[in-house]
This record gives structure tokens, sequence and C-alpha cells, in this order.
């Protein structure tokens, strides 16, 4: 164990927030968490939109909105065309590049969106969205910590449907890969002995969406991360400890709309079968268990003729029925897989269409603008009418309870600033209280059940613990683009005045500073085939 003590430790607990802790403290199976919580200063931290993985921890970490960093989902669009996000897409100095120009080093394990790392004092080894066996900082790392841990995974080891893995066995694996991050850790931060350190638990967030929601399995996963956090108190002994997480957890209740059925209706989508199709995130994430690096897909010649033999009625959907209802399960992964199913399926056609839901977690609607989009149809003398006149129809719609489906619909510009707002969609669409899915899928009717009853919640968690901490301080109303500021502070240096949050009254302002510009000359590092398999198997896309 290392006698080294840190300044700061950020852990990033995906999807925690205060109902669900409170709720595993009643059975007291969070102790180190509630002793974090107890003895320093809590509260909610409200999340961006959209409050989803890919886009928040980058907004987390580098303290700017979408409209700055550039990553407003799991993918990148270029025209109609999509490619999985990297690093490389996120276009802001994330805080550990920012304390290298204080001469800090860092430790960051499993953070998301994090691949291909930056070359910074210390190291990091990517977590979600980048591949299995992902490139580390140094050169080898990854490869020092397999040795010395014996194993470390990105992902699971099987695929989310493999039916031939057990439910005991698949929490096994869950609370192996806990483990592993806080294990990690602890060897990285007794070898490169930083002033700050962040590590990231992914699996309280996956576990509600794999087993929707429930509770035992959640109260294991939760139970080994809370272990994990007491080792790293232990053995890190940092100054000063913080929590943060990138959105919440909750039950959806409440049916899905699905919005390229309302747009269908109302005359903006216009349909199509055969071609790419949305992104869909379980191919994407297979792939990436698999350890390659997915830019993009494009259906290769069995998804071609699923797509025809689909206009006359023999769907993917309908040739899996019937093998099911045979009992030939087995089957209908080896011949309906996701890429078939996605292809064959009646899809929107972005060039003929007015205006379209891109992908769910955007949470919004894109113009099909001309000048903008490769064959945009509408003018940019209409561009505004026609936003509006879509914001009032949406504005407008009803559940089948009677109630309002959103309880916002604006233009983008009341949620991003910078210099790519105009990659974001035209009009943010919120659901109720978030107690509403939205779907981009056809499917034939507007509402339907969920496809996921839990699933995102706006308020995530902030902690603060330790030397400096004015542990009586007020959070009530934190932000997610606070965090890096606060750790900055905490830190004793200026944050970047590029920063849209701001320093919580836990620790003292340390006030701004001119930091490099991020540079228009970063490479570009996405380029291996595989990273999609990875996302579908969590159904974000």
């Amino acid at each position: 164990m290392s006698d080294h003590r840190m300044e700061a430790l950020l852990i990033g607990i995906d999807a925690g927030c205060l109902p669900v802790f409170e709720r595993l403290m009643e059975d007291d199976l969070i102790p180190n968490i509630r002793s974090i919580c107890e003895q320093g200063a809590t509260g909610p931290l409200t999340s961006q939109i959209p409050p989803w993985t890919p886009s928040a921890w980058p907004s987390m970490y580098t303290g700017v909105n979408p409209g700055k960093h550039g990553t407003f989902g799991f993918v990148d669009y270029d025209g109609y065309d999509w490619h999985v996000v990297s690093s490389d897409h996120v276009r802001e100095h994330a805080v550990w590049t920012l304390l290298e120009e204080h001469d800090m080093s860092s430790v960051v394990v499993n953070v998301p969106v994090t691949h291909p790392p930056d070359e910074i004092d210390g190291a990091i080894i990517p977590g979600f969205i980048g591949p299995e066996h992902p490139e580390s900082h140094p050169e080898g790392i990854l490869e020092d910590v397999q040795e010395e841990l014996g194993e470390y995974r990105v992902y699971p080891i099987y695929e989310r449907d493999d039916e031939t893995w057990t439910d005991a066995e698949k929490m096994d694996e869950y609370t192996t890969l806990v483990r592993m991050r806080g294990e990690a850790f602890r060897y990285l931060h007794g070898r490169f002995e930083p002033e700050f350190g962040f590590v990231e638990f992914q699996k309280p967030d996956t576990v509600f969406h794999e087993f929707r929601g429930d509770w035992e399995k959640v109260k294991a996963v939760y139970k080994e991360t809370d272990r994990q956090i007491g080792k790293l108190l232990e053995e890190c002994d940092a100054k000063r400890v913080f929590i943060a997480s990138d959105h919440g957890m909750g039950p959806y209740d409440k049916q899905e709309f699905r919005m390229n059925e309302f747009l269908k209706d109302e005359g903006f989508v216009v349909t199509t079968q055969g071609g790419k199709g949305m992104p869909s995130w379980n191919p994407i994430r297979n792939q990436l268990r698999e350890g390659e690096n997915e830019e993009t897909w494009e259906p290769g010649l069995f998804e071609r003729l699923a797509a025809k033999v689909a206009q006359h009625g023999v769907t993917a959907s309908r040739v899996g029925d019937g093998l099911r209802k045979i009992g030939l399960n087995h089957i209908v992964k080896q011949y309906v897989p996701d890429n078939v199913a996605r292809t064959a399926s009646e899809q929107v056609n972005f060039p003929e269409s007015t205006a379209y839901m891109r992908a769910r977690i955007e949470l919004g609607v894109r113009i099909n603008l001309e000048g903008r989009e490769p064959d945009g149809v509408v003018a940019q003398s209409e561009y505004e009418s026609v936003r509006s006149d879509l914001i009032n129809r949406l504005k407008a719609v009803e559940t089948p309870e009677g109630e309002p489906m959103f309880e916002t619909v604006a233009p983008r510009e009341e949620y991003y600033e910078g210099s790519y707002t105009e990659n974001a969609v035209d009009i943010v669409t919120i659901p109720n209280d978030f107690e509403y899915f939205l779907s981009a899928q056809l499917l034939g009717d507007q509402f339907g059940p969920p496809t996921e009853p839990w699933n995102h919640k706006r308020d995530g968690v902030f902690a603060a613990m330790g030397e400096g901490i004015n542990d009586s301080a007020s959070i009530e109303d934190a932000h997610l683009y606070d965090v890096a500021p606060t750790i900055m502070a905490a830190l004793g240096v200026p944050r970047s005045d590029r920063m849209d949050g701001r320093v919580l009254p836990v620790v003292e302002d340390t006030g701004t500073a001119e930091y490099p510009e991020y540079g228009d000359d970063v490479e570009d590092n996405v380029t291996d085939e595989a990273v999609e398999s990875r996302l579908a198997d969590l159904g974000y896309l």
C-alpha cells in the first residue's frame, strides 16, 4: 500500500442518485458511500440535456456544455451517415490535461469516452465506448495491470441475450468488473502517485438496463461498488473525496412515445426499407466486447437481401417469431441477427424527410436543412417557420392518459451554446418528469409499452468530503458542469475561463485563467471497425 496521499479523488458512479442511495442505506448496504455523504456536503446534481453517458461524462470532465465539446450521443453524424464517438470527438480539454498546466499528475480509470487516451503525466485506462483491450497510456500500462491483477476487462464476457448464462453467472461477472476497477486504480495509484485520481463504476447503471430494475441485482452491484470505494478510501487516503454521477435512474411508468411515428403521421417523415438505417447499440456493443473499435456499419449482402424480401412481407421479425414458436430460439440469433432485423425493418428515409429523430437519446428532432444536410429539403428561408410549426405541434401532443407528453419543447439554443451547436438537434424535446420513454423506432403506433421500465432521470448526485471541504455548504442547485471547476478549485488552481460551470461553495473559488485552446489539429483516431456492437446491448441507440 502506497503512503502517497492524493490531493483529490473523484469517484464516478454511473446513474448514482439520492433515491437509489437512500433505499440502499435503509438496508445498510453502502456504508462507505453513506460515510462520504453524511460526513461531507451532499445534494442532487442536475444533469445536462441529454442526460446520457456519452455526452454527460465529457461535459462533467470538461466543464462545458455539448455545444462547446461537440459530443451529443453515442454517434457523431456526417450528413445522414454516423460514426461511433470517441475521445477525438470531445473537442475541449479534460480536467486532467488542464491540471498538467500546473504540473499535476492524474490517474484515470474506466471513465467513458476517454479512448484513445490523452498523453498525460500519469495513466489512463479508458472505459465504456472504447474497445475491449483499449489503447491506454502510457503504452503497455494495460498489460501491466492485467499481469498485476491476473485479468482486466472493460466489458462482460457474455452477450446480453446469451441464454446459456444464468442470472447468477451474469451477476458474478458484474461484480467481477466492479472489483477490477477498484483494483486497477489502487495499483496505478501506488505506481504513479498522482495528485488527482478519477475512477468510474459503470455497472450501477447497466444493472438497471439489463435486469429491468431487479432490486436484488441492484443491491449486489452496489454492495461490491461500495466495498471497492471502502478500499479506495483506506489505501489511497485522499485528502479530499468527491462522488459524482452523470445522471440519475428511476422507473418509467408511462408508455413510450415513438417520435418518428408521430412525425410520419404529421407528414414530416418519409419511410423506406433497406439501407443502413438508424444507429443500433447492440451490434456496436458486441463488437466492442470482441476488442474491435468499430467506426460505423454498412449493410452487407445478407442484410441487403433481407431488406429486399422484407418488401414482400417476409421480415426478419416474422422469421424470428416463427423460429421461436417451434422452440428454435438458438437459431434466431444465427439467422436473424440484429443487423439483418435493422436493415429489413421500416426506416426513416432521411434525404426525403423534412424532420426526424436520429437517435432517441438526443432528445429531439433534427430538420433536414438545405445547405447543412447533403440532400436538405427545407430551405434556409423556411427554417424558422418549419421549426416553429413543429414546436407547436409537439407541445400539443398528449399521452393516452390525456397528459402533456413533454414538459419542454424548445429551440436548441436554450440548451446549447458553442461552436458545435449546429451538430445538435434543432428542437429539444424533454418528456414529462422523464417518465416517458422516447423511441426513434417505427413500430406502427405512436404510443406503446415502454421498451425499458427503468431509465435515466435528470438528477444525479454530488458529494464532497475531506480537508478544506465546507460540509455545511448548500449545493442544492449543483449542476453537472460544476464538477470540473470544483475539482480544480479543490486542487488550488483556477478553472478554465471557457467552462460553463461554477465552483461549488464546498471549496474556495480560485478564479479563472486562460488555458490553451483545444487544437484543431488533433488527429482523429476513429479508424478501426468495431465499437458499434457493444452499444446495442444496452438498447441505447
